[in-house]
């Protein structure tokens, strides 16, 4: 299918409604299979509609990316499959750094789901502080053979290929010698393993790369300048994760049918138990989500091109620390049987991917929630980035920023 050219005159808004109009006509979002609307939906311009012409997006505000989902949802769109969450971190950050073949080759299939992605950032020595990052990757006839072991990769075991960063020069400061790559994970040499958490799944892996031979062609950005690609991939995280709880906002206690479980857990109390003081708990968390909700629509819309600021970092700072006040108040609520009726049976997750969601009840959401505090970058990194970049505070002291990383002690 060819994507339709927009009139120059056209506003952003007019140019999505022709195409939504189209896209509706052509194919119908209640009965059609979700990977084939998707598709369509891809060759419309409505996947990112930020995004250039020809690759899923229409050039305009990345805010009515909002209007999209919409209205598509009112006309009977599924939702996408949770698992596809890393769409919104591979994404921009192939739109914005790929070359067009890098595009056109993995755009449409990661926005349809026929391709499942999951990220290789974090290693066993190298989490919070990611350019101490020791996984090698060496340069060989046209090819990289990539040797390391990388951590907590959310649903790795499902994925088809995982966007990587890897070491390709010790002799440079480790900010410098880092490259990043576009990994099948169905290559020789991949070993995914599952990590059991606190909840008894295992949604996280550990990922063994042993003599993995990646072609050039799947480098992402230049040799050595893989940290400034992973800082697009970073900050389109925070803005998803704090994103993900969906409704009206991002805190549970805002969305429709779960974040209203505070709510609900509160009426069913005993009018003995509805005291002032919870009553006023319950006002207070309400009222920080709806800053949040108000904070991530502020964010999303001044993102540029898609890629939010530092602000990302307050966001998802605020999100993991409201996370876990909503559930722990709602496990207060619960009382004593808040510590019972829990499955902790070890499983690996088939499809689902719940940040902060409520799907199984709320003792496992309380679990779940402490995740947040980590995840998409601990919460002390966060606070880094924001004294640093926008509070404008003098930088912490790093002793090893300017040393060759094969001089760093470890």
């Amino acid at each position: 299918m060819s994507q339709p050219h927009s009139l120059p005159h056209q506003s952003g808004e007019e140019r999505v409604r022709v195409a939504l109009e189209a896209l509706v006509a052509e194919v119908n979002p209640a009965t059609t299979d979700s990977k084939v609307f998707r598709r369509a939906r891809y060759d419309r311009g409505l996947a990112w509609v930020h995004f250039p012409e020809g690759f899923g997006g229409l050039g305009v505000r990345p805010e009515l990316n909002r209007r999209v989902e919409r209205e598509l949802r009112a006309k009977g769109a599924p939702a996408p499959d949770p698992a596809m969450f890393f769409l919104q971190l591979a994404g921009p950050a192939i739109v914005t750094h790929g070359t067009d073949e890098q595009k056109r080759r993995f755009l449409r299939p990661m926005f349809s789901g026929e391709e499942r992605w999951c990220q290789l950032f974090s290693e066993p020595g190298a989490g919070s502080d990611l350019a101490a990052l020791s996984c090698r990757a060496v340069e060989h006839g046209g090819e990289w053979i990539i040797n390391g072991h990388k951590v907590w990769n959310t649903l790795a075991h499902l994925a088809d290929w995982g966007i990587l960063v890897a070491r390709s020069n010790t002799d440079v400061a480790k900010h410098e010698g880092i490259t990043y790559f576009l990994l099948n994970l169905h290559s020789p040499g991949v070993e995914i393993r599952p990590l059991r958490q606190l909840t008894g799944e295992a949604e996280f892996n550990e990922v063994y790369l042993t003599d993995v031979r990646v072609p050039d062609e799947h480098r992402l950005g230049e040799r050595g300048a893989g940290w400034r690609v992973a800082m697009t991939t970073l900050m389109n995280e925070r803005i998803a994760i704090a994103s993900a709880g969906g409704g009206r906002g991002s805190s549970e206690v805002v969305k429709a049918g779960t974040a209203n479980e505070a709510v609900r857990l509160w009426k069913e109390l005993p009018a003995e138990e509805r005291t002032s003081a919870r009553q006023d708990v319950l006002m207070r968390l309400w009222c920080r989500g709806e800053v949040q909700r108000l904070t991530v629509m502020r964010a999303s819309q001044a993102a540029a091109a898609g890629n939010p600021g530092p602000a990302g970092s307050v966001i998802k700072l605020a999100t993991a620390g409201l996370n876990k006040a909503v559930f722990d108040f709602c496990v207060t609520l619960l009382g004593a049987s808040g510590q019972l009726e829990f499955d902790y049976t070890f499983r690996r997750p088939d499809r689902r991917l719940e940040l902060t969601g409520i799907s199984q009840g709320v003792r496992h959401a309380f679990l779940r929630v402490r995740a947040n505090s980590i995840e998409g970058g601990s919460d002390e990194i966060q606070r880094n980035i924001v004294g640093e970049k926008i509070l404008g505070l003098p930088p912490e002291e790093r002793r090893d920023k300017n040393v060759p990383w094969t001089d760093v002690p470890r």
